[in-house]
């Protein structure tokens, strides 16, 4: 059996491995079922109860996956004990997509916590393994306390399961808080050794699988609207397919546009930036899901307003927008015109709300616009620089 060390965070062509992969795409099982619920939801007019379910279980899909993410850009040293152990955590991954139904449904948390607690069980016994192997005793000690922080974490997610209905919205506050500071904790006099580019790559990477299901659930939602019992029309639904589509085309353009491990220099640069993506992967995949809800109402089968659909699909738009400025755009705008243009164009998006039956189609014209002006604007400033 290898020992877990550490590797080099200057390490050269460090990238993503099938194993990462397999465990993104297992991650978006679950992220498929929490959007399906969040459609559901919204279909029976029930938007509050969809809105703070869908992120309250995005929270336990998103978090684990980070931290396995962070911890395997330090330590993935790929011998079977390592490979078994993060099969594992898919396991837990897939018996958590299993539960979210019945959480959001009937509040029963049972199955998600039994499948969270399998995943980070399993981190826990990576990073003793790592606190096991490693000769330097202040990385030691830092994978010490991410153990003991994710042992207290699920003992408070067991004893969860047994408190009151009414108490247990605060309860679940008070445990994203902790599972929150744990990193925070952990790192406080000593670093793991994460690796820029390849941390990047790994975001980017799952931000592109989100995006492809955001692309499969919405056609899914068009075929059944046509196929079903006649009451879609191509007419009507072709423009919420293309402004939904052109919105992932413009999602995808802005999150690459510029090359982001060149900023990811620092642990607080880390954390922000990571933490951060928390309402980039939720955002998008809620535009997938906002797209299935426009489908659903034009054709009759959603019990809400036009208005309602449309704000499903722009908000998280033009919040994606916004976030990715804040954690990516903006460290790279050299002028007043290129930081205003995504702020704007997210505005201009929101804006789109008001449009009708046209707001998704609309949203899409805006978020290519934006990409337009953005995409102008950097070629004058670098033009103006070589010149």
């Amino acid at each position: 059996m290898s020992r877990m060390i550490a590797r080099s965070r200057h390490e050269a062509h460090r990238a993503a491995t099938p194993l990462e992969l397999l465990f993104d795409l297992c991650f978006v099982v679950a992220v498929a079922q929490a959007n399906s619920r969040l459609v559901h939801a919204f279909a029976e007019s029930h938007p509050g109860h969809g809105i703070t379910g869908y992120l309250a279980l995005f929270f336990a899909i998103w978090w684990a996956w980070m931290n396995f993410t962070w911890f395997a850009s330090a330590y993935d040293i790929d011998d079977a004990l390592y490979r078994v152990v993060t099969l594992v955590q898919i396991t837990g991954v897939l018996i958590l997509a299993a539960g979210v139904p019945r959480a959001f449904d009937d509040g029963d948390f049972t199955v998600v916590v039994v499948g969270y607690v399998v995943m980070r069980l399993a981190q826990t016994f990576q990073w003793l393994r790592a606190a096991h192997a490693s000769s330097d005793a202040g990385e030691s000690r830092v994978a010490r306390r991410y153990a003991a922080g994710l042992v207290l974490t699920q003992l408070g997610w067991i004893a969860m399961l047994f408190v009151p209905d009414g108490a247990r919205g605060y309860v679940f506050v008070a445990l994203i808080l902790a599972e929150l500071a744990v990193p925070l904790v952990a790192e406080r006099d000593g670093n793991t050794p994460w690796h820029p580019h390849h941390i990047a790559e790994r975001y980017g990477l799952f931000t592109l699988i989100v995006l492809g299901e955001t692309i499969a659930g919405a056609t899914i939602a068009v075929q059944q609207a046509v196929d079903g019992d006649g009451h879609g029309s191509l007419d009507g639904l072709l423009p919420l397919a293309a402004g939904g589509l052109l919105l992932v085309f413009c999602a995808w353009w802005i999150y690459f546009a510029v090359p982001i491990h060149e900023h990811l220099t620092s642990n607080r640069q880390g954390f922000v930036w990571g933490y951060g993506h928390y309402f980039v992967f939720a955002s998008a995949a809620a535009i997938g899901a906002g797209v299935e809800l426009a489908v659903e109402q034009s054709v009759g089968e959603a019990h809400i307003s036009e208005r309602a659909a449309a704000a499903a699909v722009t908000v998280p738009a033009a919040l994606f927008f916004l976030v990715v400025w804040l954690l990516h755009a903006r460290h790279f705008k050299r002028t007043r015109a290129q930081q205003l243009t995504m702020p704007l164009g997210a505005l201009a998006i929101l804006l789109c709300t008001f449009a009708g039956s046209s707001a998704v189609p609309l949203a899409g014209v805006a978020a290519a616009l934006t990409v337009v002006a953005g995409h102008s604007l950097r070629r004058r400033v670098e033009e103006g620089a070589s010149a």
